[in-house]
């Protein structure tokens, strides 16, 4: 009766163990431009975060915020990351654009490199330049 309890007991606390989820990171910032020209309201605004490690393949999307802008620069955007997919020795960056009606009108053009390694200086700042 004692192993019989012992076992039960075993198998409950064994249960009610549980590793608590890994909680997600974020980083947070604005995007800008230097242009003194207002958006329309169809502009809409998309900001990644990448892993940009390999040069001869495509950038591998962490997280991505798309959707419609909201006022006028600067445009706040908040991206969320698993920090288990962060690789030790890979490069990570955030990159923005801006379209409207489905034509681009301001792009990243500088690399926004990001460590994701808990001491990103935030709120980001990422600059966009005019596409023409």
């Amino acid at each position: 009766m004692k192993k019989l309890s012992l076992v039960l007991l075993t198998t409950l606390l064994g249960a009610c163990q549980s590793t608590p989820p890994t909680a997600n990171a974020s980083l947070d910032g604005e995007v800008f431009y230097l242009q003194r020209i207002a958006l329309p309201p169809s502009a809409t605004l998309s900001v990644s975060l990448q892993d940009v490690s390999l040069a001869d393949a495509p950038a591998v999307v962490l997280d991505e915020q798309k959707g419609p802008v909201k006022g006028q620069v600067p445009l706040p955007f908040h991206l969320s990351y698993d920090p288990a997919q962060v690789k030790p020795g890979h490069r990570y960056s955030v990159s923005a654009r801006i379209e409207v009606n489905g034509e681009l009108m301001f792009i990243t053009t500088e690399n926004h490199a990001v460590q994701l390694d808990g001491k990103d200086r935030q709120p980001l700042k990422i600059r966009v330049d005019a596409a023409r």
